[in-house]
C-alpha cells in the first residue's frame, strides 16, 4: 500500500488553530516542502519592478491584497482568478498593524497562502509583502534607537516567514513644520535608507527583497514632484554605496485607510488625484529607474475608477477594507456570529468610540479589531458557508484584476523572476538562510 497523500487543508486548519509558535513553524515547514515539490516558490517582485523602471513593459497595475480574515479561502479564490486570467503579477500582503489585530503572524500568513496555492494547483512565484512597516512618530521622537530596533525585529521576523517584499513606511516622520522640503523629508529618507540596508544584510542569499518607500502618509497632504525628488536625493546619499535601493514609491493622492465613514455606516465617495499618480509614476521611472508610484487605501473607491490606475501607469495599488466589508456584509455570514462580534466590540473596543459617533460608524471602524479574537470561529464556519462567501469575493477579485489590466502577464513574470528555494534551518540562526538551487526540485 502507498502512503496516503498529505491533506494540506488539515495542516492549514491545525496551523491556524495552534497558539504555539513552535508548532506553527513545524507545520509551516511541512507546507513549504510540499510547495517546493509542486514548483511553488515564495519570491521577490524586485526584478519585475526594475524591468518596469527600465521601461521594458507597461500597461498594468499590480494588485496588492491584504487578507484580514478567511485568508486560506480568499487566497484560493485569488489563485483561481489568476489561473483563469493567466495572471502572474499580484501580491498578498499584510500590514504591521493587521498582523496584530487579525492574529496572523508572518509565518502563518505566508504558509496559509502557500497552502492555498497548493490546493489550487498553482505553479511559479508567490509574492508576499509586509505592508506599512511603519515608524511610530511619537515613539521615534521619544527613543529613535528603540523604535528602529522594533522595526528591524519585525523585518527579521517577516523575512524569516518568507516575506520577500517589504514596504517601509517612515513617512510618519515627515516634518511639515519645516519650510525646506528636503528637511521635511530628512527623517523619512534617513530611516528608510537605514532599514533598506538592514534588509540587504539579512535577506536570503540569492534573493533581492523588493523594498518600497513612502513620501506621503495616507490621509495627509497630496504628494508633489518636489517631495519625491527631495526624498530620493537624501535616500541615495544615505544608502551605502553599492547597496540596491527601493523599487517603488508610495504617495498620497487623496485617499484614507478604510475610507471616510458617514453616520449611516456607508463610506463617502473618494476623489483621487489621478494626475498626481500619473506624473509621479512617470517621474519615478524616468529620473530614478523605479517601477512607479504606489496607491494606498484604494479598495473603497467607486468601481468605475479602477481602470484609471492602469491608464496612469500606477505600479501597484493596495486593496484591503472592501474585502473585509464583503465578509461581514455577505448574506452567507451568520447573523448570530455578527451579533456576537458586535457585542464583543461594545465592551472590548469601547475606548475607540468617539463622541457624536453613531453606532454604525463605531462598528464599521472597529470591527476589524474582532478578526483576531474571532479568527478560529470564522474559520470554523461550515465549508459550504466559507465557500459561498469566498465565491462572492472571487467575483470582485476578477473584476479588479481586469480593471487593473493585471491579466495575461504570467509569461512576463516568469521571464524576470528567478525561482529560488530558501531554506531556513533554525529560527535562531538567521545567517543560515540560504538558497538551494533554482527552479523546480
Amino acid at each position: 500500500m502507498g502512503r496516503r497523500p498529505l491533506d494540506v487543508e488539515k495542516i492549514v486548519m491545525e496551523l491556524i488553530n495552534s497558539d504555539d509558535m513552535d508548532s506553527k513553524r513545524s507545520l509551516a515547514k511541512r507546507i513549504s516542502e510540499i510547495a517546493y515539490k509542486k514548483n511553488i516558490y515564495l519570491s521577490s517582485i524586485h526584478e519585475l519592478y526594475m524591468a518596469r523602471g527600465r521601461k521594458e513593459f507597461s500597461g498594468f497595475t499590480v494588485p496588492a491584497i491584504n487578507l484580514r480574515s478567511m485568508t486560506y479561502d480568499l487566497a484560493r479564490a485569488i489563485f483561481r482568478v489568476a489561473k483563469k486570467n493567466n495572471s502572474g503579477a499580484f501580491i498578498f500582503e499584510i500590514a504591521k498593524s493587521e498582523m496584530g489585530y487579525t492574529n496572523q503572524p508572518p509565518i502563518e500568513y505566508s504558509s496559509v497562502i502557500l497552502a492555498a496555492a497548493i490546493k489550487e494547483g498553482w505553479s511559479g512565484p508567490v509574492f508576499i509583502q509586509g505592508d506599512h512597516f511603519q515608524a511610530n512618530a511619537k515613539k521615534y521622537q521619544e527613543n529613535p534607537g528603540k523604535e528602529t530596533e522594533s522595526l528591524q525585529a519585525l523585518i527579521k521576523d517577516a523575512i524569516e516567514g518568507g516575506f520577500y517584499n517589504i514596504d517601509i513606511d517612515s513617512s510618519t516622520l515627515v516634518d511639515l513644520s519645516k519650510t525646506d522640503i528636503k528637511k521635511q523629508q530628512f527623517l523619512n529618507y534617513e530611516v528608510c535608507a537605514k532599514l533598506t540596508q538592514f534588509i540587504r544584510q539579512i535577506q536570503p542569499r540569492g534573493v533581492e527583497v523588493s523594498v518600497g518607500g513612502e513620501i506621503g502618509e495616507v490621509g495627509s497632504k497630496n504628494s508633489t514632484p518636489e517631495d519625491l525628488r527631495a526624498f530620493m536625493a537624501g535616500y541615495k546619499e544615505r544608502l551605502r554605496k553599492g547597496r540596491t535601493g527601493i523599487s517603488k514609491i508610495s504617495i498620497q493622492t487623496g485617499t484614507s485607510h478604510g475610507g471616510v465613514v458617514l453616520p449611516d455606516g456607508t463610506v463617502a465617495q473618494v476623489k483621487l488625484d489621478f494626475e498626481t499618480l500619473k506624473n509621479l509614476s512617470q517621474l519615478a521611472r524616468e529620473e530614478f529607474g523605479l517601477a512607479g508610484a504606489v496607491q494606498h487605501g484604494a479598495s473603497t473607491l467607486p468601481a468605475e475608477a479602477f481602470h484609471k490606475f492602469a491608464e496612469t501607469e500606477t505600479a501597484e495599488v493596495h486593496l484591503a477594507t472592501e474585502f473585509q466589508n464583503m465578509i461581514y456584509e455577505s448574506r452567507h455570514f451568520p447573523p448570530e456570529l455578527k451579533a456576537k462580534i458586535y457585542e464583543w466590540l461594545k465592551v472590548n473596543a469601547a475606548s475607540e468610540r468617539k463622541e457624536g459617533e453613531t453606532e454604525e460608524q463605531f462598528f464599521y471602524k472597529s470591527r476589524k479589531k474582532a478578526l483576531g479574537p474571532f479568527k478560529k470561529e470564522i474559520m470554523g464556519l461550515p465549508q459550504a458557508t466559507r465557500d459561498a462567501i469566498a465565491a462572492e469575493i472571487e467575483n470582485k477579485f476578477e473584476f479588479l484584476f481586469k480593471q487593473l489590466n493585471a491579466i495575461n502577464n504570467k509569461e512576463l513574470v516568469d521571464k524576470y523572476i528567478t525561482l529560488k528555494r530558501v531554506i531556513i534551518r533554525k529560527r535562531e540562526e538567521a545567517k543560515e538562510i540560504h538558497h538551494d538551487g533554482e527552479g523546480a526540485d
